[in-house]
């Protein structure tokens, strides 16, 4: 069983930034992918970064590249997301994603979510 728990979130105005943290109850080194999603009301939720155990790789919405960075803290079993230069199109609630193969099965879990709210 991994635990996720967002923080970060808030009201911001457009240009500005936010820092995300997901703080995982497990080694984060035992996760296969970790990545953060934003669902706004009444849309699907979608990806906005992803990255991978080794932290080798990243994979970013078209949307966020150049704008966004995810990153992890392996000591403190933390994922980051950078958020700069928001938008209010952007704003939704954050969630955390974890996914994890344990004895050959895959396992995704979630956060509880955290609001961001990019005002005009």
């Amino acid at each position: 069983q991994v635990q996720l728990v967002e923080s970060g979130g808030g009201l911001v105005q457009t240009g500005g930034s936010l820092r995300l943290s997901c703080a995982a109850s497990v080694d984060i080194f035992s996760i296969d992918v970790m990545g953060w999603y934003h669902q706004a009301p009444g849309k699907p939720r979608e990806l906005v970064a992803a990255i991978t155990a080794s932290g080798g790789s990243t994979n970013y919405a078209d949307s966020v590249k150049g704008r966004f960075t995810i990153s992890k803290d392996v000591a403190k079993n933390t994922m980051y997301l950078q958020m700069n230069s928001l938008k209010p199109e952007e704003t939704a609630v954050y969630y955390c994603n974890a996914q994890r193969t344990w004895r050959g099965i895959s396992y995704d879990y979630w956060g509880q979510g955290t609001q961001v709210t990019v005002s005009s």
